[in-house]
């Protein structure tokens, strides 16, 4: 089970790199911000201060994650910090996951199943893991 914990966490991780390229650095090619719903590259322009802030955000969560599966991976006695991260963070990413659908409905249905289902997957599994 920590085997599969650990790669459903570097999913969810990975996805969360992917959001912070597209969010922070990728935001004002028109590819990015079609795939994001907008319109035009003036609401590329005019919220990509808000984009790149998110990017960051979601890079923040995917580091945390990668930190905890490398304390679970190679130490033995520090383990809980390494599920207690991999929770946290992935436990997060489930959270932006839910508001994202709650606040956004269904045209977010996907962006939402996208971020929160290997999230979700990974803190299920990491909970029944570590304990």
């Amino acid at each position: 089970m920590t085997a599969l914990a650990l790669i459903l966490a570097g999913i969810a991780g990975l996805l969360h790199v992917l959001f912070f390229k597209l969010e922070s650095l990728d935001w004002r090619k028109p590819k990015t911000w079609k795939t994001f719903g907008l319109a035009s590259q003036a609401d590329a322009d005019t919220t990509a201060s808000l984009a790149y802030n998110q990017g960051f955000y979601n890079l923040f969560l995917a580091i945390g994650t990668f930190v905890g599966i490398a304390y679970v991976a190679v130490s033995d006695d520090h383990d809980t910090i390494g599920w207690t991260l991999i929770v946290f963070a992935c436990g997060s990413m489930l959270a932006a996951a839910l508001v994202l659908i709650t606040s956004g409905g269904k045209a977010f249905a996907r962006a939402a199943a996208i971020q929160g289902v290997p999230a979700l997957l990974a803190v299920v599994t990491a909970l029944i893991a570590a304990s």
